[in-house]
């Protein structure tokens, strides 16, 4: 398939390696050139704007920030619609696929907006990280209408293990609120685990071997403690998209009327790690919000 890819960062370029690997043609656009000119090197064309990706490709996918970066890349002044009302009728796009974190409310808006233009819209966000990415391993939880989604769903499997359907637009995205809220606080209980073993004594490195195997062990426990004992590890992702997610599920949990203490005390963790300059820090960052020093790797 042609495709169009616009957010080559941390998650976006591993993703667009898999399709070339899977013998897709990908063009991609990023904000900032340089990250898109990158990939070059392993088979992409660059476009200099999102309505340029409307000429060619079948197929447009986002890994962007936020909401009004969807709304900008997609809606905006040179923007991926811009380009198809250009076309006269001749651009190939059919597909808009969004691996971003975005609000439910954004996303159901901006699939009827794509409609008035004959493109259906999918609602991807994934799980599994900058490691998942790279392993080619995602799980995608998808919004949209069925035979959209499963148009889609062989190209999404150059880079991911699962693609699962929970319903029409903005479904994938109240999905993916439910993992962040079970993420974040499970990423907030292990840094508080980690202090109270420093402050305890006890070296908390080994409590990825000391709970391997019982019911507190997690793919998380045993990414994020070597993460938080030890510094110079390799950013995979910064506070404040956790903040942004945070933030996102409080919004629907009062549209919705759910009690969300828990979140609640996550999404405050995080607004006083921003306060002391942390927005910036590495996913691991809760630790240094409860001061907790790291050995040097």
């Amino acid at each position: 398939m042609e495709i169009g890819f616009c957010g080559p960062g941390l998650m976006g370029a591993p993703m667009i390696r898999h399709l070339l690997s899977a013998g897709h043609a990908v063009q991609v656009w990023n904000r900032t050139r340089a990250k898109a000119d990158v990939l070059v090197a392993d088979g992409a064309t660059v476009a200099s704007t999102p309505a340029e990706l409307s000429s060619r490709a079948e197929a447009i996918f986002l890994c962007v920030l936020d909401a009004p970066a969807v709304e900008e890349v997609v809606f905006g002044t040179n923007g991926v619609v811009q380009g198809v009302n250009e076309s006269n009728g001749a651009s190939p796009v059919r597909w808009i696929v969004d691996h971003g974190s975005i609000p439910p409310s954004a996303t159901r808006v901006f699939a009827r907006r794509a409609a008035e233009a004959d493109i259906g819209w999918i609602d991807a966000p994934v799980s599994g990280g900058v490691a998942g990415a790279i392993a080619g391993t995602l799980a995608v939880m998808a919004g949209g209408d069925a035979a959209d989604v499963e148009a889609v769903t062989p190209v999404i499997g150059a880079y991911a293990t699962r693609v699962t359907r929970m319903g029409a637009a903005g479904a994938g995205q109240t999905t993916k609120l439910c993992n962040q809220a079970i993420v974040t606080s499970t990423v907030a209980a292990i840094a508080e685990a980690v202090s109270l073993a420093q402050r305890s004594g006890i070296d908390a490195a080994h409590l990825t071997q000391a709970l391997a195997g019982g019911w507190a062990d997690s793919v998380l426990l045993q990414t994020f403690v070597p993460r938080m004992t030890q510094a110079g590890q390799p950013p995979i992702g910064a506070l404040s998209t956790f903040q942004k997610d945070v933030d996102t599920i409080a919004a629907a949990a009062y549209e919705t009327g759910t009690p969300m203490p828990v979140s609640g005390t996550v999404q405050q963790l995080l607004r006083l790690g921003a306060a002391m300059g942390l927005a910036d820090a590495d996913l691991s960052g809760f630790i240094d919000v409860l001061h907790t020093p790291r050995k040097k790797a």
